[in-house]
């Protein structure tokens, strides 16, 4: 029984954790929507992005309510997107994005994070060849017709639709990513996510050994405070 008590508290923390981490990194993508485009959702469509993907991850409306609050203050921290490239074995590419305060700082630990894990920071652009930038939309499809939609959506740039149970996963490309966007707003669909993610381009296939090794190194990666996504093209 004590066992079986562990092990649901383990979970439970582990689940508190995960929550934590997203709702940090949801309140940074407020403050940087906010420096670029103001407080008001209405008038800032990045920041309306982010409000949705935040609703989506269960962030509190209160907690929402309160970043966008202190991300309009005078003493708001000053968060900018950095990004960082790394090469581990057999030609495995990490792309890190991080949103910092300090990159000073930001940087030294992706460093050691590496160090640590059998892998090494590479210049910026090398990861050019392993990677495409794609616009990922999540859609509700109740009371939406699906075939009629996929036509709609041509104009807006669409390359990709996958349906899974009651939702759909729209691909266009990322420079379509507001066209998209306004398009499913303008249509009245319930946007679970919107995102802009980092497709590899191929898989690198290395032995179970070096895979969990590299598994180890994104999972060390994606528990520092500072790294908002960790994508790799390990197959």
């Amino acid at each position: 029984m004590g066992r079986v008590f562990e092990k649901r508290k383990h979970t439970m923390f582990a689940r508190f954790d995960r929550m934590s981490k997203a709702f940090t990194k949801y309140g940074k993508e407020i403050a940087i929507a906010i420096k670029g485009g103001g407080p008001d959702p209405d008038s800032n469509a990045k920041l309306r992005v982010v409000i949705a993907n935040a609703k989506s991850a269960n962030m509190p409306k209160d907690r929402i309510e309160a970043a966008i609050k202190r991300s309009a203050g005078k003493d708001s921290s000053n968060y900018e997107e950095v990004n960082y490239e790394a090469m581990c074995m057999k030609g495995v590419g990490l792309f890190i994005e991080t949103a910092t305060d300090n990159p000073t700082r930001t940087v030294a630990n992706i460093r050691m994070h590496l160090n640590r894990g059998g892998g090494e920071l590479g210049k910026s652009g090398s990861l050019d060849y392993a990677f495409v930038r794609k616009s990922i939309f999540v859609i509700k499809t109740d009371n939406v017709n699906t075939e009629e939609l996929e036509f709609e959506l041509i104009d807006a740039g669409l390359e990709e639709i996958e349906i899974e149970e009651n939702e759909m996963v729209i691909t266009s490309s990322f420079e379509n990513f507001g066209k998209m966007y306004k398009s499913l707003e303008e249509k009245g669909i319930v946007i679970v996510s919107a995102e802009l993610q980092r497709i590899p381009t191929s898989l690198v296939t290395v032995s179970e050994e070096e895979k969990l090794q590299v598994e180890s190194l994104i999972e060390r990666l994606e528990e520092d405070e500072d790294v908002q996504n960790v994508y790799s093209n390990l197959a």
